[in-house]
């Protein structure tokens, strides 16, 4: 990625992060930039509309046109059009966070994040990767579509760092997991990421790209019913993949 382009990407982040308006020392300081490029990038951002200076030396803040942009754009984007629908009744069947997340070779980004009514939730951000390959199940879902060659070179070089007591330590049970995950039709990761959490994964091909639906909850709500949420994974799965 270009410094320019990271630069500005980076202020409107430290703004999501301070929510207040920052002067430019503050930005360069933060953002550990020199002034002048701080400088030319709030410049460019004010000429365009995106900043505005609230008055001389009170410092600067985003404008709603970063916003206007951003729905214009999400709102025609053809993946959440077609699973928005489809993700929301499986959050509102279940009751529990529902993720939508984008295969990219050896890793994934969360597109679509739906959360649970319920106080203690699963919560993970839109633009974030998956956290591990081999101790999620979106993680086992995406290994699952490597070719065997694929799979193989990945698994001559991963070390199965344990997250828990559960995390899967044996390259042969991770093999025979993703094996089970590909006849079955989902894949488990029962506290085996973070003590306590229960994710189940499938995953629809749509325009030769590979996506992954993802079920989180707690384990101790999830357990009561898992075989349930597995059948609605896999029937939305299906239903978006036609």
């Amino acid at each position: 990625m270009s410094k320019s382009v990271d630069r500005v990407l980076d202020i409107f982040e430290l703004f999501a992060e301070q929510g207040r308006p920052l002067s430019l020392t503050e930005m360069s300081r933060l953002l550990e930039i020199s002034p002048s490029s701080c400088s030319d990038a709030i410049n460019a951002l004010q000429a365009r509309g995106y900043i505005y200076e609230l008055a001389p030396r009170r410092g600067y803040f985003p404008t709603p046109r970063l916003q206007k942009t951003a729905n214009a754009i999400v709102n025609k984007d053809p993946v959440l059009l077609r699973a928005d629908i489809r993700m929301r009744a499986l959050r509102d069947a279940l009751d529990e966070s529902v993720n939508l997340s984008k295969v990219n070779g050896l890793q994934a980004t969360y597109l679509l994040t739906l959360e649970s009514s319920q106080p203690l939730r699963m919560v993970v951000q839109v633009g974030d990767n998956l956290r591990s390959l081999y101790a999620t199940s979106a993680g086992k879902a995406l290994l699952a579509t490597l070719s065997d060659g694929a799979l193989a070179d990945y698994l001559k070089s991963a070390i199965l760092t344990p997250y828990t007591v559960k995390t899967v330590s044996s390259k042969a049970a991770l093999r025979a997991e993703l094996a089970a995950g590909r006849e079955k039709g989902w894949f488990l990761n029962q506290d085996e990421s973070i003590e306590g959490v229960t994710t189940l994964s499938s995953i629809f091909t749509w325009n030769n790209s590979v996506y992954i639906v993802t079920i989180a909850g707690p384990s101790a709500r999830l357990e009561t019913k898992m075989e349930w949420a597995a059948g609605l994974l896999v029937d939305s799965c299906r239903r978006l993949e036609l």
